[in-house]
């Protein structure tokens, strides 16, 4: 069945935020018993199960231009799952989060045309400064250079969301992406052996897992591509490294420090900045 929920732009990558940091918290919980690629497996191959019956695409109709796209996309969003848990696998979540936003930092910053949109970047920048702890040992190198180069599949998961929402329906390109990103991350899940454990309990909780960190936040990401632009987009999901310390607190009960909290204010600051600047370009 097709989506006719009308939700605005801003709402939907709202809403994609808070159910991406709930699905975090799952995934947490899975990672000690059946690995990190068994769990990003898990989550992206009933993700497509899930969007497949839900908006069942036709993909016979798909010309070529779409399925260059689609196969792009969903190859990006796979390998951007894929090492993204990697990397939070050897370091925090929360730093891990904070690392990975480089890149649509990156695209914000490079696709700016406006002189307002920098001081949203300035204040999402200053705040992931803020939030990540530059300080202290025993961080992984490796975590924090795959968290980088996760953030630079991100960057292109917008670039290629944002095209292809404009050539063909958004519900079935995630539900077709999806199937691609399976096709790319499931021999590591396979070979990683967590797959083969998998229990009633485990497949249910891996089954919310795919609903709160794919199929409903990248169903909503794309219906908000397909009406503000990218630099947008990637200055309000400056939310993620704050929404992560939220359900860290509420989920985990770690508490932030006073510096996080300031970096907090100036990721909300940087977003509601955005949205309002988003909001009167239209009028």
């Amino acid at each position: 069945m097709k989506s006719k929920v009308n939700i605005p732009p801003i709402t939907a990558v709202l809403l994609s935020i808070i159910s991406v940091q709930c699905g975090a918290a799952i995934a947490k919980g899975l990672f000690p018993q059946i690995g990190a690629a068994a769990t990003a497996s898990l989550r992206i191959g009933l993700s497509a199960v899930i969007l497949l019956i839900a908006f069942r695409p036709n993909p016979f109709k798909l010309n070529a231009k779409q399925w260059k796209y689609v196969t792009l996309y969903g190859v990006c969003l796979g390998v951007m799952n894929m090492i993204f848990y990697m990397a939070i696998a050897r370091i925090p979540v929360g730093l891990g989060v904070t690392l990975e936003f480089v890149g649509p930092l990156a695209l914000a910053i490079f696709g700016s045309k406006k002189a307002i949109d920098f001081i949203w970047v300035i204040l999402a920048a200053a705040g992931i400064i803020l939030i990540t702890p530059w300080t202290g040992t025993g961080l992984n190198i490796t975590g924090i250079l795959l968290a980088l180069l996760a953030g630079v599949f991100w960057a292109s998961y917008i670039i290629l969301g944002g095209r292809i929402s404009k050539i063909m329906n958004g519900g079935d390109a995630v539900a077709i992406g999806m199937v691609f990103a399976t096709l790319v991350i499931l021999p590591f899940g396979i070979w990683g052996g967590g797959l083969s454990i998998l229990t009633p309990k485990l497949l249910g909780l891996g089954a919310a897992l795919a609903l709160l960190s794919s199929a409903i936040p990248f169903t909503l990401e794309m219906k908000a591509l397909k009406q503000i632009p990218a630099r947008t987009f990637s200055i309000l999901m400056s939310l993620e490294p704050a929404m992560a310390s939220f359900a860290a607190l509420i989920f985990l009960q770690e508490y932030l420090t006073l510096k996080e909290c300031f970096a907090v204010a100036f990721v909300v600051i940087a977003s509601a900045g955005s949205a309002l600047t988003a909001k009167r370009a239209k009028l």
